[in-house]
């Protein structure tokens, strides 16, 4: 009885190396494209609006230079102020009448100076000198302030306009403007004139009345008015002397 080998199994390598699975490209998801696109959009427009504004301002500020606070050039500064100061001077009207008429004449006239204290004492008498009444003239049309005496409480200016011109005007009295001599404006009621001056009219009569408890240490006041709807007149009286 012949024997039998044990069989050797045969092995045959393969070449080949198993595949593996190939990754898969990950997909962009839309939420987070959307985003990225906002945040790049909102530091392009950053930008944009910085250089803009810096631009702008750089205009702004042309001509524009930092004052110099140190204080040798303040010391300059101020005495240049006082020299400039000093140096102006507002000649009497008087003076100039008398020079004017003597060059008219014929003569040579003289040399006008005035000292800044000597101006501000004429300014000062000249003030003081400001009586009733008082009258301002445009187009023909004549504003007059007559007297100024308190009754009561009240403040009343006696006045009156006179139309010279050709043709009628018409006015708007609560248009009247009154201020005392801060420029703040006062409160103020007028009556008894006409809405309409006729043309080569009289002097309508009326008043202006100003509360008194408005008038705390007010010693002068101005009035302005002008015609409607044109607006052409222009009629303003100022340092209307109160009588209390």
């Amino acid at each position: 009885m012949s024997t039998i080998g044990a069989i050797t199994p045969i092995v045959i390598a393969s070449d080949r190396a198993p595949r593996l699975p190939l990754p898969t490209p990950m997909k962009l998801n839309s939420t987070v494209a959307l985003t990225l696109i906002l945040l790049v959009s909102m530091v392009a427009a950053g930008l944009v609006s910085a250089s803009w504004g810096s631009s702008l301002g750089r205009e702004a500020l042309k001509g524009i230079t930092q004052p110099d606070t140190r204080p040798s050039n303040n010391k300059a500064g101020n005495r240049a102020g006082t020299t400039r100061r000093e140096e102006l001077a507002v000649l009497p009207e008087s003076d100039i009448i008398a020079n004017v008429k003597v060059r008219m004449n014929g003569g040579t006239g003289k040399d006008l100076k005035a000292s800044p204290v000597a101006t501000t004492k004429a300014a000062t008498t000249s003030a003081a000198k400001t009586e009733l009444p008082l009258s301002v003239t445009s187009q023909d049309v004549m504003l007059e302030v007559k007297s100024a005496r308190q009754q009561g409480e009240l403040m009343v200016l006696a006045v009156s306009l006179q139309n010279g011109g050709k043709q009628s005007i018409r006015f708007v009295y609560d248009a009247l403007n009154v201020t005392d001599e801060q420029g703040r404006t006062l409160k103020a009621s007028m009556e008894g004139l006409p809405a309409e001056l006729p043309a080569a009219s009289r002097a309508f009569p009326g008043t202006v009345s100003i509360s008194a408890n408005l008038l705390d240490g007010v010693q002068k006041v101005s009035l302005s008015l002008t015609d409607y709807p044109d607006k052409r007149l222009q009629l303003q009286l100022s340092n209307i002397p109160l009588v209390r």
